[in-house]
Protein backbone atom coordinates (compact mmCIF):
# COMPACT_ATOMS: atom_id res chain seq x y z
CA UNK A 1 0.00 0.00 0.00
CA UNK A 2 2.77 2.41 0.92
CA UNK A 3 4.58 1.79 -2.36
CA UNK A 4 1.36 2.38 -4.32
CA UNK A 5 1.16 5.89 -2.91
CA UNK A 6 4.20 6.88 -4.95
CA UNK A 7 3.45 4.80 -8.04
CA UNK A 8 -0.33 5.21 -7.96
CA UNK A 9 -1.84 4.83 -11.45
CA UNK A 10 1.58 4.75 -13.12
CA UNK A 11 2.75 7.84 -11.21
CA UNK A 12 -0.11 9.93 -12.57
CA UNK A 13 0.35 12.72 -10.06
CA UNK A 14 4.12 12.78 -10.45
CA UNK A 15 3.63 13.55 -14.13
CA UNK A 16 0.98 16.15 -13.30
CA UNK A 17 3.35 17.80 -10.83
CA UNK A 18 6.17 17.81 -13.39
CA UNK A 19 3.92 19.32 -16.05
CA UNK A 20 2.69 22.06 -13.68
CA UNK A 21 6.25 22.84 -12.65
CA UNK A 22 7.51 22.87 -16.24
CA UNK A 23 4.70 25.14 -17.44
CA UNK A 24 5.29 27.51 -14.52
CA UNK A 25 9.01 27.70 -15.24
CA UNK A 26 8.40 28.21 -18.96
CA UNK A 27 5.96 31.04 -18.24
CA UNK A 28 8.43 32.60 -15.83
CA UNK A 29 11.25 32.50 -18.35
CA UNK A 30 9.11 33.82 -21.22
CA UNK A 31 7.39 36.54 -19.18
CA UNK A 32 8.91 39.97 -19.79
CA UNK A 33 7.46 42.44 -17.27
CA UNK A 34 8.42 46.11 -17.16
CA UNK A 35 9.76 45.59 -13.64
CA UNK A 36 11.78 42.87 -11.89
CA UNK A 37 9.77 39.64 -11.44
CA UNK A 38 7.67 39.71 -8.28
CA UNK A 39 4.31 38.69 -6.91
CA UNK A 40 2.65 41.88 -8.14
CA UNK A 41 3.05 41.23 -11.87
CA UNK A 42 0.40 39.55 -14.00
CA UNK A 43 2.34 36.30 -13.87
CA UNK A 44 2.96 36.80 -10.17
CA UNK A 45 -0.76 37.12 -9.48
CA UNK A 46 -1.53 34.14 -11.70
CA UNK A 47 0.99 31.85 -10.04
CA UNK A 48 -0.03 33.17 -6.63
CA UNK A 49 -3.67 32.34 -7.28
CA UNK A 50 -2.75 28.85 -8.46
CA UNK A 51 -0.56 28.38 -5.39
CA UNK A 52 -3.27 29.56 -2.99
CA UNK A 53 -5.85 27.23 -4.55
CA UNK A 54 -3.39 24.35 -4.35
CA UNK A 55 -2.76 25.05 -0.66
CA UNK A 56 -6.48 24.96 0.05
CA UNK A 57 -6.91 21.74 -1.91
CA UNK A 58 -3.91 20.09 -0.24
CA UNK A 59 -5.24 21.10 3.16
CA UNK A 60 -8.57 19.51 2.31
CA UNK A 61 -6.86 16.10 2.35
CA UNK A 62 -7.08 16.17 6.14
CA UNK A 63 -10.86 16.34 5.79
CA UNK A 64 -11.08 13.83 2.93
CA UNK A 65 -9.21 11.05 4.77
CA UNK A 66 -11.84 11.13 7.51
CA UNK A 67 -14.74 10.81 5.08
CA UNK A 68 -14.74 7.06 4.68
CA UNK A 69 -17.90 6.98 2.56
CA UNK A 70 -16.67 9.62 0.11
CA UNK A 71 -16.64 8.68 -3.56
CA UNK A 72 -14.27 11.51 -4.55
CA UNK A 73 -11.42 9.22 -5.52
CA UNK A 74 -9.50 6.71 -3.43
CA UNK A 75 -7.57 7.74 -0.36
CA UNK A 76 -4.35 6.40 -1.92
CA UNK A 77 -4.93 8.60 -4.95
CA UNK A 78 -5.53 11.66 -2.79
CA UNK A 79 -2.38 10.97 -0.80
CA UNK A 80 -0.32 10.44 -3.96
CA UNK A 81 -1.56 13.78 -5.31
CA UNK A 82 -0.97 15.36 -1.90
CA UNK A 83 2.69 14.34 -1.99
CA UNK A 84 3.56 15.23 -5.57
CA UNK A 85 1.50 18.41 -5.86
CA UNK A 86 2.92 19.55 -2.54
CA UNK A 87 6.38 19.42 -4.10
CA UNK A 88 5.15 21.22 -7.23
CA UNK A 89 3.71 23.89 -4.94
CA UNK A 90 7.23 24.81 -3.85
CA UNK A 91 8.22 25.53 -7.44
CA UNK A 92 5.06 27.52 -8.24
CA UNK A 93 5.23 29.70 -5.12
CA UNK A 94 8.93 30.42 -5.50
CA UNK A 95 8.30 31.58 -9.06
CA UNK A 96 5.33 33.60 -7.79
CA UNK A 97 7.65 35.54 -5.50
CA UNK A 98 10.08 36.31 -8.32
CA UNK A 99 12.71 35.39 -5.72
CA UNK A 100 12.05 38.70 -3.96
CA UNK A 101 12.19 38.23 -0.19
CA UNK A 102 12.03 40.52 2.79
CA UNK A 103 11.18 40.74 6.48
CA UNK A 104 7.42 40.80 5.99
CA UNK A 105 4.27 38.70 6.19
CA UNK A 106 4.71 37.52 2.59
CA UNK A 107 8.06 35.89 3.28
CA UNK A 108 6.66 34.51 6.53
CA UNK A 109 3.92 32.74 4.57
CA UNK A 110 6.57 31.32 2.22
CA UNK A 111 8.72 30.07 5.10
CA UNK A 112 5.77 28.39 6.81
CA UNK A 113 4.76 26.78 3.52
CA UNK A 114 8.28 25.39 3.04
CA UNK A 115 8.17 23.95 6.57
CA UNK A 116 4.80 22.33 5.86
CA UNK A 117 6.05 20.73 2.65
CA UNK A 118 9.30 19.52 4.24
CA UNK A 119 7.46 18.10 7.24
CA UNK A 120 5.06 16.43 4.82
CA UNK A 121 7.93 14.77 2.97
CA UNK A 122 9.32 13.56 6.29
CA UNK A 123 5.88 12.17 7.06
CA UNK A 124 5.93 10.21 3.79
CA UNK A 125 9.24 8.68 4.86
CA UNK A 126 7.84 7.76 8.28
CA UNK A 127 4.70 6.17 6.90
CA UNK A 128 6.69 4.18 4.37
CA UNK A 129 9.27 2.90 6.87
CA UNK A 130 7.65 2.73 10.29
CA UNK A 131 4.75 0.32 9.55
CA UNK A 132 7.29 -2.17 8.18
CA UNK A 133 9.48 -1.75 11.25
CA UNK A 134 6.46 -2.14 13.52
CA UNK A 135 5.47 -5.35 11.77
CA UNK A 136 9.00 -6.76 12.06
CA UNK A 137 9.21 -5.81 15.73
CA UNK A 138 5.87 -7.47 16.50
CA UNK A 139 6.91 -10.64 14.70
CA UNK A 140 3.85 -10.61 12.49
CA UNK A 141 1.43 -10.16 15.38
CA UNK A 142 -0.48 -7.09 16.56
CA UNK A 143 0.10 -4.98 19.65
CA UNK A 144 -3.11 -6.39 21.10
CA UNK A 145 -1.67 -9.90 20.71
CA UNK A 146 1.57 -8.85 22.42
CA UNK A 147 -0.43 -7.46 25.33
CA UNK A 148 -2.48 -10.65 25.43
CA UNK A 149 0.76 -12.64 25.68
CA UNK A 150 1.88 -10.41 28.56
CA UNK A 151 -1.41 -11.09 30.35
CA UNK A 152 -0.89 -14.82 29.82
CA UNK A 153 2.62 -14.66 31.27
CA UNK A 154 1.33 -12.73 34.30
CA UNK A 155 -1.37 -15.35 34.83
CA UNK A 156 1.15 -18.17 34.60
CA UNK A 157 3.52 -16.36 36.94
CA UNK A 158 0.77 -16.08 39.54
CA UNK A 159 0.07 -19.80 39.18
CA UNK A 160 3.75 -20.64 39.71
CA UNK A 161 4.02 -18.24 42.66
CA UNK A 162 1.05 -19.98 44.26
CA UNK A 163 3.32 -23.02 44.73
CA UNK A 164 5.86 -20.90 46.64
CA UNK A 165 5.81 -19.14 50.02
CA UNK A 166 3.58 -16.07 50.44
CA UNK A 167 6.50 -13.68 49.88
CA UNK A 168 6.72 -14.84 46.26
CA UNK A 169 3.01 -14.27 45.63
CA UNK A 170 3.31 -10.72 46.98
CA UNK A 171 6.47 -10.27 44.91
CA UNK A 172 4.76 -11.36 41.67
CA UNK A 173 1.59 -9.32 42.29
CA UNK A 174 3.68 -6.22 43.05
CA UNK A 175 5.67 -6.61 39.83
CA UNK A 176 2.52 -7.05 37.74
CA UNK A 177 0.72 -4.07 39.28
CA UNK A 178 3.73 -1.78 38.96
CA UNK A 179 4.79 -2.71 35.42
CA UNK A 180 4.65 0.61 33.53
CA UNK A 181 6.13 1.63 30.20
CA UNK A 182 6.33 5.26 29.08
CA UNK A 183 3.07 7.08 29.67
CA UNK A 184 3.89 10.38 27.98
CA UNK A 185 4.87 10.92 24.36
CA UNK A 186 8.42 11.88 25.38
CA UNK A 187 8.80 8.78 27.56
CA UNK A 188 7.58 6.54 24.75
CA UNK A 189 10.05 8.12 22.33
CA UNK A 190 12.84 7.35 24.81
CA UNK A 191 11.50 3.83 25.47
CA UNK A 192 11.39 4.52 29.18
CA UNK A 193 10.48 1.57 31.38
CA UNK A 194 9.13 2.96 34.66
CA UNK A 195 8.35 -0.42 36.17
CA UNK A 196 8.78 -0.86 39.91
CA UNK A 197 8.44 -3.76 42.33
CA UNK A 198 8.23 -4.33 46.07
CA UNK A 199 11.14 -6.43 47.33
CA UNK A 200 11.65 -7.16 51.02
CA UNK A 201 9.16 -4.42 51.92
CA UNK A 202 10.81 -1.74 49.76
CA UNK A 203 9.57 -0.49 46.38
CA UNK A 204 12.51 -0.34 43.95
CA UNK A 205 13.01 0.49 40.27
CA UNK A 206 12.50 -2.51 38.00
CA UNK A 207 13.25 -1.53 34.37
CA UNK A 208 13.55 -4.55 32.12
CA UNK A 209 12.48 -6.71 35.10
CA UNK A 210 16.14 -6.63 36.18
CA UNK A 211 15.56 -6.08 39.90
CA UNK A 212 12.98 -8.88 39.97
CA UNK A 213 15.26 -11.32 38.16
CA UNK A 214 18.24 -10.44 40.37
CA UNK A 215 16.16 -11.10 43.49
CA UNK A 216 14.94 -14.42 42.14
CA UNK A 217 18.50 -15.43 41.24
CA UNK A 218 19.58 -14.75 44.81
CA UNK A 219 16.67 -16.73 46.23
CA UNK A 220 17.31 -19.61 43.87
CA UNK A 221 20.97 -19.88 44.88
CA UNK A 222 19.95 -20.39 48.55
CA UNK A 223 16.97 -22.70 47.97
CA UNK A 224 16.81 -26.49 47.98
CA UNK A 225 16.52 -28.35 44.68
CA UNK A 226 12.70 -28.54 44.61
CA UNK A 227 12.17 -24.90 45.51
CA UNK A 228 14.97 -23.80 43.17
CA UNK A 229 13.29 -25.57 40.24
CA UNK A 230 10.04 -23.69 40.86
CA UNK A 231 11.89 -20.37 41.20
CA UNK A 232 13.71 -21.13 37.93
CA UNK A 233 10.31 -21.60 36.25
CA UNK A 234 9.26 -18.19 37.54
CA UNK A 235 12.52 -16.65 36.32
CA UNK A 236 11.97 -18.08 32.85
CA UNK A 237 8.55 -16.43 32.71
CA UNK A 238 10.06 -13.08 33.69
CA UNK A 239 12.66 -13.41 30.93
CA UNK A 240 9.85 -13.93 28.43
CA UNK A 241 8.01 -10.97 29.91
CA UNK A 242 11.12 -8.81 29.54
CA UNK A 243 11.34 -9.65 25.83
CA UNK A 244 7.68 -8.88 25.27
CA UNK A 245 8.01 -5.58 27.14
CA UNK A 246 10.91 -4.66 24.87
CA UNK A 247 8.76 -5.36 21.82
CA UNK A 248 5.86 -3.32 23.20
CA UNK A 249 8.23 -0.50 24.14
CA UNK A 250 9.66 -0.38 20.62
CA UNK A 251 6.15 -0.47 19.16
CA UNK A 252 5.16 2.48 21.34
CA UNK A 253 8.33 4.34 20.30
CA UNK A 254 7.54 3.96 16.61
CA UNK A 255 3.94 5.03 17.11
CA UNK A 256 5.11 8.01 19.15
CA UNK A 257 7.32 9.03 16.23
CA UNK A 258 4.27 9.09 13.96
CA UNK A 259 2.27 11.04 16.55
CA UNK A 260 5.07 13.57 16.99
CA UNK A 261 5.11 14.19 13.25
CA UNK A 262 1.38 14.88 13.30
CA UNK A 263 1.82 17.26 16.22
CA UNK A 264 4.20 19.24 14.00
CA UNK A 265 2.59 18.92 10.57
CA UNK A 266 -1.01 19.71 11.53
CA UNK A 267 -0.26 22.91 13.52
CA UNK A 268 2.13 24.05 10.78
CA UNK A 269 -0.65 23.56 8.24
CA UNK A 270 -3.01 25.63 10.38
CA UNK A 271 -0.31 28.32 10.70
CA UNK A 272 0.09 28.29 6.92
CA UNK A 273 -3.61 29.00 6.42
CA UNK A 274 -3.37 31.94 8.82
CA UNK A 275 -0.20 33.26 7.14
CA UNK A 276 -1.74 32.80 3.68
CA UNK A 277 -4.83 34.76 4.73
CA UNK A 278 -2.65 37.56 6.12
CA UNK A 279 -0.61 37.55 2.91
CA UNK A 280 -3.69 37.84 0.68
CA UNK A 281 -5.38 40.50 2.81
CA UNK A 282 -2.20 42.55 2.95
CA UNK A 283 -1.80 42.34 -0.83
CA UNK A 284 -5.31 43.59 -1.53
CA UNK A 285 -5.15 46.35 1.11
CA UNK A 286 -1.74 47.80 0.38
CA UNK A 287 -0.72 46.81 -3.18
Amino acid sequence: MHESILVFRKRRYLWLALILSALSMAAYLLHDPQEPPNGGTVLGYTLGTIGALMILWLTWYGVRKRRYASRAGTLQGWLSAHVYLGIALLVIVLLHTGFQFGWNVHTLALVVMVLVVLSGLYGVYLYMKYPERMSENRGGTSRAELLSQLDDIDRRARNVAAKLPDAYRDFVDSGIQRTALGRTLWQRLRKEDNSRIRIDGEVVENPGQEAAMDWLAGQQSRADATLAATIAELSALLRNKRQLLRQVSEDLRLQAGLELWLYAHVPLTAALLVALTAHIVTVFLYW
